[in-house]
């Protein structure tokens, strides 16, 4: 458009093209452009054919005179457009004078941009089809479903192969040469069942499937229709299947009809519902294309008999496509379908059944929805449920369900509907939170480089001393020898005194010390200022001196070495006998003491990842979950793919409900581990708190596939070291060599191996169904259960149920053989569930607050439910919090389960224990250990055992009992008990080396001191007698009975106190 500057001022309009245009009449109708503006028709354009593309060249050009005052003015030219109306010519009929025409469309232009400055301006008008206008069609048609048929299937008799490789076919008719029906370089590839998506992927249909595929009669297919999927079919794609997660795939049996010459195009004649015979249908589950990065669904679906109520309940589509909306299209359509937006991506077909037949279509359905096309209308009821034949009316479709017939299909996404996140892009974020922390670089300086410049200045001042000693006396030494007295020692030593005094040597090593002293002030106290008072300053000087003398010690003793004293050995206890004393604080409920073993820990190895998941577990204990993070993370910091802490550090994130961060770090470890069934059932329970129920599918879904694939691995592992494998196809055997690592025929599905698993239906989908069913009713679960057990709020109980690391060979976090959960009869075994093996996780990282849901979740599970463990987890939940009698009810239906259960027995022990009833705890610890397996940990059974013993003045039990604990883990505990039963059977030799050992390890417990100190007594030694006595009393000894028998004891002897 171009505004001209002459007289007038006209404004000129010019109409070039038109595209993507379609009339009333015939693909290339008669058509002219009118020009309105201001309600003022400013010319039409010529007469124009459309062209078989939809393109014309109207070349319009009109024009009008704007005059500010008056007529058009610019006032006018701001708000009103030009009218651009498109309107077809219809052909002259006979009889006819005049034209008929009809509207198609308009198109508007805004003169808005001459107003602002531009002198001409090119646009991209959009023509408007009017209500009716065959433009419409093609605007809205995004609206549409179409289906997708697949005709012409291929019968195959029993025991012919399919080729290697398998070439997949055009949906095309009329295709002369043969080998043109193959797609180029487009192959079916199989894979093992496991791994399918469909309702024949457990283990136990391997043999069915490979009978019936291979054996067996069977229809083939083998065609792939592909279909474009723009922007807003993808979002309608996506909300569909969230809306409604099973689509029907249709399945009949339709005879060849052969029409007569002239006759071709009258099919509507013949009865459809007369020629529809074994109508059946499958359901194909669409939810996992919604899980993250999914682009493919393959397997195989059972068929069953074609159902209006079950159709509907499952799919709410209330018609057929066969018979209700389009049965012609079977006879009439080519074998390609009707082409939508909306249509299936890229789906490929592989329809394999044991049924002999002439001629079988399918019909894949993109959504049930309600939109319909118009040339289609359904002749379905308006209340199907009311008009449904009963299952004797399809009994054709019956026989589906009773030879197990069934479908196998793929449909495959080039791009997947939901992104997922890179692996890369998880470990930058997980970077960002947690920047990975090098270990530090040692400074040259410091306090410990100040330390040892002392030394070296002590050193080489003891030397010059030497030398000067030597030059004054040496020749007196030499001659007397080893008879010098202690007189001539003293006068050498005035004598050596007054010469370094006189010479100024004296002076010269305090000058040469005095730097040293100076760095050590600077440095290790870090006194840079003055003092405050001279009380503070002489308090400094003095510890300041201590130290001093002390370091000057340590120097002397290694430039000269005594060679008279023998060194005391040290006691070196190692990382995994720290661990034991912190468990065993913890579970004496001496949480000080606890947390000083796991310092101690982290203090010797700081760079150690597993001393602080061990240290965090014990936070997330004491309830002290920023303590808790704050080591994971550390822990985390040092290995950035460590799994046990990303989930840690995921558990710690929704405790703190900082679920963003959570979502990151389960979602890589399932990156860097993807077997890990820990991480997907976490990363599912984190969705379920979110309510993504498609999300928790999937997670929960790949949980339980990589248990099941761990499984049957360590199944057929087992099988193979004893020589029991077969491998099966078509009933011979195969070479070992040409199978892939599950067992399957490297380039054919065709290959099954022969294992036995439980048989049934599939037990996710059924939990899932199961599961949506019954969500309220589990929330109730879950509320009534954590009313009773709101939060683990009060100070937990002395009873966790832990192994002993004693000798620790693998990663503490990997080694997952009962830590805080027993497992059945004392072994590791892999658990039944997903929810189960998350339970061992969680209970072993102290992690209660979860355990609630997840065992909520176990009891939903169908492979799952109340069962011993179970029990055994919820009962020792109600022990951590000290209810006893809810512990009792549930270790009793533990124990009807599996009476023979050592971990039931221990468990009932401790129950009865800390209760106070020592009666019953005894027999349950002696049950307990007279079993053949051990229960899943032993070590506070034969202690609580032992001092059980003990208080009944069973010396010689008690003996033994501390002896075996000693052997499998000595601690400062062990060798305690073992001291005191020897001491109480008067074998006081071996009540003092059992107490010098427990002493060894522990020398801050005052009940050994006060132990030795009765047998030093008995012994008659008064030195050592008072000495331990002199530490019983500044540990404080709490046991007031034992304080009164050494009063007793000492009073007897008559020493051993030495306030007498």
């Amino acid at each position: 458009m171009e505004q001209m500057s002459s007289t007038g001022r006209p404004v000129q309009i010019t109409v070039t093209d038109g595209y993507d245009l379609k009339g009333f009449k015939g693909e290339t109708p008669v058509t002219f452009i009118r020009a309105e503006f201001n309600q003022m028709v400013l010319g039409d354009s010529a007469k124009v054919t459309v062209s078989a593309e939809g393109t014309a060249k109207y070349n319009l050009t009109s024009s009008f005179e704007f005059n500010p005052e008056g007529g058009i003015t610019l006032d006018d030219i701001a708000h009103k457009p030009v009218f651009l109306t498109m309107t077809e010519v219809l052909p002259k009929e006979k009889k006819q004078k005049d034209e008929k025409t009809l509207i198609l469309g308009q198109a508007v232009v805004d003169l808005l941009p001459l107003l602002e400055g531009e002198s001409s301006f090119e646009t991209m008008a959009p023509l408007h089809p009017v209500p009716g206008s065959p433009l419409e069609p093609l605007r809205s048609s995004v609206k549409k479903d179409y289906s997708i048929l697949f005709k012409n299937g291929t019968l195959k008799l029993g025991g012919e192969r399919e080729p290697v490789p398998r070439p997949k076919k055009w949906p095309i008719a009329n295709i002369l040469a043969p080998g043109a029906n193959n797609i180029p370089d487009a192959f079916i590839i199989g894979g093992p069942y496991e791994e399918e998506d469909g309702e024949l992927s457990r283990p136990e249909d391997r043999e069915f499937r490979n009978q019936a595929e291979c054996i067996k009669k069977r229809i083939i297919w083998d065609l792939e229709s592909r279909c474009y999927l723009d922007p807003p079919a993808v979002v309608s794609f996506q909300k569909r299947i969230a809306d409604c997660r099973f689509w029907p795939v249709e399945i009949t049996r339709v005879p060849l009809t052969i029409a007569p010459k002239g006759k071709a195009a009258k099919f509507d004649k013949v009865d459809d519902e007369s020629q529809l015979s074994f109508h059946g249908v499958a359901y194909v589950n669409m939810v996992p294309l919604l899980y993250p990065g999914v682009k493919r669904i393959r397997g195989a679906f059972h068929v069953y008999p074609y159902l209006d109520s079950t159709v509907y309940e499952k799919t709410k589509c209330s018609f057929s496509l066969f018979r209700d909306t389009g049965h012609h299209l079977v006879q009439n359509n080519k074998i390609g379908g009707i082409n939508s937006p909306l249509s299936k991506p890229a789906v490929s077909k592989n329809v394999k059944e044991d049924k002999t037949v002439k001629e079988k279509d399918i019909e894949g359905k993109p959504r049930p929805g309600d939109m319909q096309p118009p040339s289609i209308k359904s002749q379905s009821s308006d209340t199907p449920l009311e008009v449904e034949p009963p299952l004797s009316h399809n009994p054709e479709g019956q026989q589906y369900v009773e030879a197990g017939t069934y479908i196998v299909l793929e449909i495959q996404l080039d791009k997947a509907l939901v992104p997922k996140r890179m692996p890369e892009e998880l470990a930058r974020r997980v970077k960002e939170m947690i920047p990975p922390r090098p270990p530090l670089t040692r400074r040259t300086g410091g306090a410990q480089k100040a330390v040892s410049d002392y030394h070296t200045q002590v050193k080489n001042i003891s030397r010059a001393i030497l030398d000067e000693y030597h030059r004054m006396f040496g020749k007196q030494v030499a001659k007397l020898g080893s008879d010098m007295d202690s007189e001539t020692l003293e006068e050498q030593k005035c004598q050596l005194n007054y010469e370094l005094n006189c010479s100024g040597k004296y002076f010269a090593f305090k000058e040469q010390l005095k730097h040293a002293v100076v760095r050590i002030v600077r440095e290790k106290y870090l006194k840079t200022t003055s003092f405050e008072s001279q009380e503070e300053l002489q308090t400094f000087i003095s510890e300041l001196y201590v130290f001093l003398v002390d370091q000057m010690h340590v120097a002397l003793n290694q430039t000269m070495p005594d060679d008279i004293q023998g060194t005391v050995p040290t006691i070196y206890t190692s990382s995994e006998q720290l661990r034991l004393f912190a468990f065993e604080a913890e579970v004496n409920e001496n949480f000080e003491m606890a947390a000083v073993y796991y310092e101690e820990r982290l203090v010797r190895e700081p760079q150690n990842l597993e001393h602080w998941l061990d240290y965090g577990a014990f936070c997330l204990l004491t309830e002290d979950n920023i303590k808790a993070q704050e080591c994971f993370q550390k822990a985390l910091s040092l290995n950035q793919n460590h799994i046990q802490s990303l989930l840690l550090c995921g558990v710690l994130a929704v405790l703190m409900e900082n679920y963003e961060q959570a979502e990151i770090f389960f979602e890589d470890a399932t990156c860097l581990e993807p077997t890990n069934v820990v991480a997907w059932t976490l990363l599912g329970l984190y969705y379920e708190i979110q309510n993504n129920d498609i999300r928790m599918e999937m997670a929960f879904h790949e949980a339980f596939k990589q248990l099941q694939a761990r499984m049957l691995q360590a199944q057929i592992m087992k099988q193979r070291s004893i020589g029991t494998v077969e491998y099966i196809e078509e009933g011979g055997k195969v070479e070992e060599s040409s199978l892939g690592p599950w067992g399957i025929t490297n380039g054919s599905s065709a290959t099954a191996i022969k294992v036995e698993a439980p048989a049934g239906p599939s037990i996710l989908d059924d939990f899932l169904e199961e599961s949506s069913k019954q969500q309220s009713d589990s929330r109730e679960h879950i509320t009534s259960t954590q009313s009773q057990d709101p939060t683990i709020s009060q100070k937990p109980s002395n009873i966790l149920l832990k192994e002993m690391p004693v000798k620790k060979e693998t990663s503490k976090c990997q080694d997952s053989s009962a830590v805080l959960y027993p497992s059945p009869y004392g072994v590791s075994q892999t658990p039944a569930t997903i929810f189960m093996e998350t339970i061992r996780f969680l209970m072993k990282v102290n992690a209660v607050q979860y355990v609630h849901r997840v065992l909520a979740h176990e009891l939903l599970c169908p492979q799952g439910g109340p069962s011993c463990e179970y029990y055994l987890v919820l009962a020792q939940t109600h022990l951590l919090k000290k209810d006893f009698a809810k512990a009792e009810e549930c270790l009793q239906q533990a124990a009807q389960m599996d009476y023979l259960n050592p971990n039931v027995w221990g468990v009932k022990g401790h129950l009865y224990f800390l209760s106070g009833n020592h009666a019953e705890a005894k027999a349950c610890y002696e049950r307990t250990i007279s079993f053949v397996v051990d229960a899943s940990e032993m070590h506070f059974i034969f202690l609580r055992l032992g001092q059980i013993y003990l208080e009944e003045k069973e010396y010689e039990k008690a003996k033994k009992t501390y002896l075996q604990a000693c052997k499998r883990s000595p601690s400062c505990l062990t060798w305690l008990g073992l001291g005191i039963a020897c001491y109480r059977l008067e074998e006081l030799t071996e009540a003092e080396d059992a107490l010098s050992e427990a002493n060894a390890l522990n020398n801050y417990n005052a009940e050994v001191w006060a132990y030795l100190a009765l047998v030093s007594l008995k012994a008659g030694r008064q030195l050592e007698a008072e000495q331990a006595y002199k530490y019983t009393m500044k540990l404080k000894l709490k046991d007031e009975t034992l304080l009164a028998e050494i009063h007793m004891v000492q009073e007897t002897v008559g020493f051993g106190n030495p306030s007498f």
